[in-house]
C-alpha cells in the first residue's frame, strides 16, 4: 500500500501547476505523505514537503506533463526508481497513462492497487572509468556542432563490426524506438523485444538502423573530430574529450516501472504516434 508519493510536473504550464496542487491535497486528504519536487517551489500555493528529485525515495512518483516530465523524473530519481504515474499534459504524452480528466479515479485505483506495473530497461552508459545516468530513451552522440560530421568505428562485444560517417549517433531502448530514433527512420520494437538499436542521423554511408540483444555491449569510437557531445534522455548533456574518446553502452540493471491500467501498447500507438487516423 502506498504511504508517500512525490509530485513531478511542469512548471511552464499554469494548468500542469494546478492539477499538482489538487493532486497534492487529495493524496494528504487519504493520509499519504506528499513530496513536492523543488521546480515546483515558488509556483505552488502552499508547498510544505519540497525535494530535489534526486532525494525523492516515495512509494511513487505523479508526473503531470509530457514525455519531456517523465524523462526527468527518471534520470534523477533515486535507485530503485518508485513506479511512476504520468498523466498527460504534453505534446504527444506516448509514455504517458491517463488524461487530466481521468486523474483523480487513477490515483484511487493507485491505492487500492487495482494497477499493473510495466518495467522499461535502461541503458547504462561510461567512457573509461567515468559513468553517465542511465538511459530511459536514448543516448545521442554528435560532435556537438549543427551538420559537423563524425568519423566513428563502432564495436559489438569489443569486436569492431563498422565504421560510419554520420551527423550523429542514436542508441535507443525499446522505450526510446517511438521516439528520435524513430524520427531518424529507426524501426519501433515491440515491447516483448528485449534489444536496443543504434540509428544514424544523416549518414553518408550506408547505413541504416541495428537492433543489437539487450546482452550486447555497443561501443563508440571516435576517430575525429577527438570529442563528442553525448545527450542521455535530453536532459544530461556532457562533452568528452581524450585522445581517443570511446563510449560504451549496455543495458543497465536498473529499470523504469510506469504504473498501467491497460496494457494495449499498439493502442498507444495508434492514438498518439504511428497510426493516427488509420483504422
Amino acid at each position: 500500500m502506498f504511504k508517500t508519493a512525490g509530485i513531478v510536473a511542469r512548471y511552464d504550464k499554469k494548468q500542469a501547476i494546478i492539477l499538482a496542487e489538487r493532486i497534492s491535497k487529495y493524496l494528504e486528504e487519504k493520509g499519504l505523505k506528499v513530496f513536492i519536487e523543488d521546480t515546483l517551489a515558488e509556483k505552488m500555493e502552499n508547498p510544505e514537503r519540497i525535494v530535489p528529485l534526486d532525494k525523492m525515495k516515495t512509494d511513487f512518483i505523479v508526473t503531470i506533463g509530457g514525455d519531456g516530465t517523465i524523462l526527468r523524473a527518471a534520470i534523477s530519481t533515486p535507485n530503485p526508481e518508485p513506479p511512476i504515474l504520468a498523466i498527460n499534459m504534453g505534446v504527444r504524452g506516448f509514455l504517458t497513462e491517463v488524461e487530466p480528466k481521468d486523474a483523480f479515479t487513477a490515483l484511487d485505483k493507485c491505492l487500492t492497487g487495482e494497477y499493473k506495473i510495466e518495467k522499461s530497461n535502461k541503458l547504462a552508459v561510461s567512457a573509461g572509468k567515468k559513468k553517465f545516468p542511465d538511459a530511459l530513451n536514448d543516448v545521442v552522440i554528435s560532435s556537438g556542432e549543427p551538420s559537423k560530421i563524425i568519423y566513428t568505428q563502432i564495436f559489438k562485444d569489443d569486436k569492431p563490426i563498422l565504421r560510419c560517417q554520420t551527423d550523429g549517433l542514436i542508441i535507443a531502448t525499446q522505450t526510446g524506438s517511438t521516439g528520435y530514433s524513430l524520427s531518424a527512420g529507426g524501426p519501433v520494437l515491440d515491447k516483448e523485444v528485449d534489444a536496443f538499436i543504434l540509428t544514424p542521423i544523416c549518414s553518408l554511408t550506408i547505413f541504416h538502423s541495428l537492433v543489437f540483444s539487450s546482452e550486447s555491449q555497443v561501443s563508440i569510437k571516435i576517430i575525429r573530430p577527438m570529442r563528442m557531445v553525448i545527450l542521455i534522455d535530453g536532459n544530461y548533456r556532457q562533452v568528452l574529450t581524450s585522445e581517443i574518446p570511446i563510449l560504451k553502452v549496455n543495458r543497465s540493471k536498473n529499470v523504469t516501472s510506469f504504473i498501467r491500467f491497460e496494457d494495449d501498447f499498439y493502442q498507444r500507438l495508434r492514438s498518439r504516434l504511428l497510426f493516427k487516423g488509420i483504422g
